[in-house]
């Protein structure tokens, strides 16, 4: 198994649960999450039948502060003004408590006595209400406003660092650094209140995003519920998911048929038409606000449409077009280019560059020959894109997602990935945000080895990212499935605990893309003297379902035999196994599946940083093989795993006889422990240790006096693994106390989480 040892399989026996202190004192753990307690009040609603939503109305323009007079003054004036006024109500028969009180039977009053009450009488009653009321509101707060200041007080505090960057990367172009100022404060100044208050808020608590609650779902909008106002009446399902940030999947304007799933933009500042419009995502961003959901958006900063007003005017020459792309009148340039730069797509798309007939012009497109690379070399490109990504924040966007960002610097004679160049753009980029709109994070799709990862945190003086993706982590979790050891993934833990906690990860299993084989394979030839090429055909193998005894369902993307590398694509459920188990009617396999499923959510949610579902998981989606038969799609094999939201396997969700109701409150339960338990605080110090079972991942976690011991088993085996922590400790999941963990035996896929409970 390429360098891996041929692990024992240990005999089948009958197992019994046993207390912790019976017999031979064994703590034995079944493999599946048994889903208990009830649904909280806020899920018990079926999303099918939530009225929708009315549209948020945009925020009411703030009163100026009305200065209230004195208590004393208000009753002086009542006392002069009221009285005869009250004395004339009372007499009007249209006063309902006058001829109620005349009328009223039990009143021993006479109709006459009624009729005129004691002035002094009418004149209490008419000021004590008043006056009570008043003094409340004197006493009430003041409303909190925007502070008028504030742009010119941040960009005070970064004008140098940003000038002195800017000036270095453009020559010290003064006239366009001047613009980008101004620009800057128009887009503040177009900045709504609601979000300026919302930059106040989250000024004064900077840690606001790394809360342990905090819980991710990733989804394209058509498939999940059509549009963005469809989205908008799904928000209380994506409540009930516990979810608190939205990632929509690109869903600006593109052209049909040459859009990579979105990523080909033509128009930054219009919504794709069939998912609605601009208004409608602004609607859709102050609804999440209302309801405490951050919402994220990808910003395609590396390259636009062939069909963006840019690349148009570029295509046909107009001035100052053609120097934002990469143009070339022959293939000279273009050919030394490619002796360093690897390509994206050897086999749907080979090459770095594209051949334009219409104008007799090569032009730059490393992605598909559709996307054409900007030049961020121009202080254009810079300046027109850092607007287009602030139009989109003053829409409610919390999120942006950089796409691409380790390839939009451009230098002949490199690989055009990662260049200084790049780090200074990300860095201005997040001066640019902390100044307009501090409210917005900046998250970085940076897949490469964790080498390259790192540095695009930055550093604590200097930050970049806000957030980056735990690629490595991802990939390295399904190498640990398909091959039951866990030393590779303790070694990747161990280098991701290392790091400073300032540097914050979004954790997640699976996700729009395909999975790249992006191992520390130094580490794996060292220590197993693993193959790499070797090593990844046995991954896809396994995760194919090729590999004798693999239950796995997934297909390959981008497989180029000559180099003998491919990419894996499938939905979380079809790569445990859920697929071809459900497809068998084993019910065995089916409980083993699952349990395999949650066990790596539990993973997912041990790690430290924000985990992320891909929506359908959290009620185990199915591949959808419909793409073979759609002309767009059919040799994009990454939409196997974006089919349409199936809302009638997700109605089943409460039913715990199902599997949707299995996979769906067995993973609610994980995600209401996590969100409740301290240990799980984003701060807490973090590390691995050495389970005695080459198959179980141990990892330990402590914040402020509370300490959870947690075990993962990695195979389909009946395993016993130990701590040296000494208990006493409580089972989260299961329940149940125990003295101490020098002896779990685990079942297939199985997981504890143990707290620690000693005083």
């Amino acid at each position: 198994m390429n360098g891996f040892k041929n692990w024992s399989v240990i005999p089948a026996r009958t197992w019994r649960i046993r207390q912790a202190n019976e017999g031979d004192g064994w703590l034995k753990i079944p493999a599946i999450p048994i889903p208990v307690g009830e649904l909280t009040p806020a899920e018990v609603q079926e999303e099918a039948v939530q009225p929708a939503p009315a549209k948020a109305p945009e925020a009411p323009a703030e009163e100026p502060v009305t200065v209230l007079p004195k208590a004393e003054e208000v009753i002086e004036a009542i006392k002069a003004t009221k009285a005869e006024e009250t004395i004339e109500e009372a007499e009007e028969p249209k006063a309902e408590e006058t001829i109620e009180e005349t009328v009223e039977p039990e009143a021993e009053e006479t109709a006459e006595e009624a009729l005129e009450p004691k002035a002094e009488e009418t004149v209490e009653e008419a000021k004590e209400p008043e006056v009570e009321e008043t003094v409340e509101e004197a006493e009430q707060p003041a409303p909190v406003h925007p502070d008028p200041d504030a742009f010119q007080r941040r960009l005070d505090s970064r004008y140098d660092e940003l000038k002195w960057l800017y000036c270095e990367l453009y020559h010290g172009d003064m006239a366009a650094f001047d613009y980008f100022v101004q620009m800057l404060r128009r887009c503040w100044a177009q900045r709504k209140d609601a979000l300026r208050l919302q930059d106040q808020r989250r000024e004064n608590d900077p840690d606001w995003y790394r809360r342990r609650d905090l819980l991710g779902m990733m989804l394209y909008t058509n498939a999940f519920a059509g549009t963005l106002k469809g989205v908008e009446e799904k928000l209380p399902y994506i409540q009930e998911c516990g979810v608190n940030y939205l990632h929509l999947m690109p869903l600006l304007e593109s052209p049909k048929g040459r859009s990579d799933g979105g990523y080909a933009v033509s128009n930054f500042r219009r919504v794709q038409p069939e998912l609605g419009t601009m208004e409608d995502l602004e609607s859709l961003a102050d609804a999440c606000r209302e309801k405490d959901i951050s919402l994220c958006l990808d910003f395609v900063m590396n390259h636009t449409s062939e069909d963006h007003e840019w690349a148009r005017k570029a295509r046909a020459g107009e001035p100052g077009y053609r120097e934002r792309y990469f143009f070339y009148d022959n293939w000279d340039i273009p050919r030394e280019f490619e002796k360093t730069v690897p390509q994206v797509f050897p086999t749907t798309a080979p090459g770095s560059f594209t051949w334009l007939d219409d104008c007799k012009q090569v032009v730059m497109t490393n992605f598909y020959p559709y996307q054409w690379d900007l030049n961020y070399a121009n202080p254009v490109v810079f300046n027109d894109m850092t607007e287009n990504l602030l139009y989109l924040t003053n829409r409610g966007i919390d999120v942006i997602r950089l796409d691409a960002v380790p390839y939009i610097w451009k230098q002949l004679g490199t690989t055009c990935r990662n260049l200084p160049q790049v780090h200074t753009l990300v860095r201005m980029m997040r001066m640019v945000c902390e100044i307009v709109c501090p409210s917005v994070l900046l998250l970085g799709e940076v897949v490469m080895e964790p080498a390259k990862v790192v540095p695009y945190f930055g550093s604590p003086e200097k930050p970049e990212c806000h957030m980056l993706y735990n690629v490595t982590t991802m990939a390295t979790t399904w190498h640990t499935l398909a091959t039951g050891d866990v030393s590779l993934l303790r070694h990747q833990m161990d280098t991701v605990c290392a790091l400073p906690r300032d540097f914050l990860f979004l954790n997640y299993l699976r996700c729009h893309d395909d999975i790249g084989w992006g191992l520390d394979y130094p580490w794996l030839k060292e220590h197993f003297g693993t193959d790499e090429v070797t090593h990844k055909k046995y991954l896809n193998d396994w995760f194919t379902g090729k590999w004798p005894g693999s239950d796995s369902r997934g297909e390959l993307y981008n497989d180029d035999p000559r180099l003998g590398d491919a990419r894996l694509c499938g939905t979380t459920a079809s790569l445990c196994g859920v697929e071809a188990a459900d497809y068998e009617k084993n019910p065995f396999k089916l409980e083993r599946a699952i349990a395999c499923d949650l066990m790596l959510h539990a993973w997912m949610l041990t790690q430290s940083g924000i985990p992320v579902l891909y929506s359908g998981d959290e009620v185990g989606q199915l591949n959808d093989y419909s793409y073979h038969h759609d002309g767009e799609k059919w040799d994009d094999s990454r939409y196997i795993h974006r089919g349409n939201f199936q809302w009638d396997l997700a109605h089943m969700r409460r039913d715990e006889t199902t599997r949707q109701g299995k996979q769906f409150m067995g993973l609610r339960r994980l995600e209401q422990i996590r969100a409740d338990e301290p240990a799980f605080d984003a701060r807490a110090d973090v590390w691995t240790f050495d389970t005695g079972c080459p198959h179980v991942l141990g990892v330990g976690r402590w914040y402020q006096g509370r300490k959870l011991i947690a075990m993962f088993n990695f195979s389909d085996q009946f395993v016993t693994a130990s701590s040296w922590e000494k208990g006493p400790y409580r089972e989260l999941v299961y329940g149940g106390d125990f003295d101490d963990l020098g002896r779990v035996e685990l079942f297939p896929y199985g997981f504890v989480w143990m707290l620690h409970t000693e005083d």
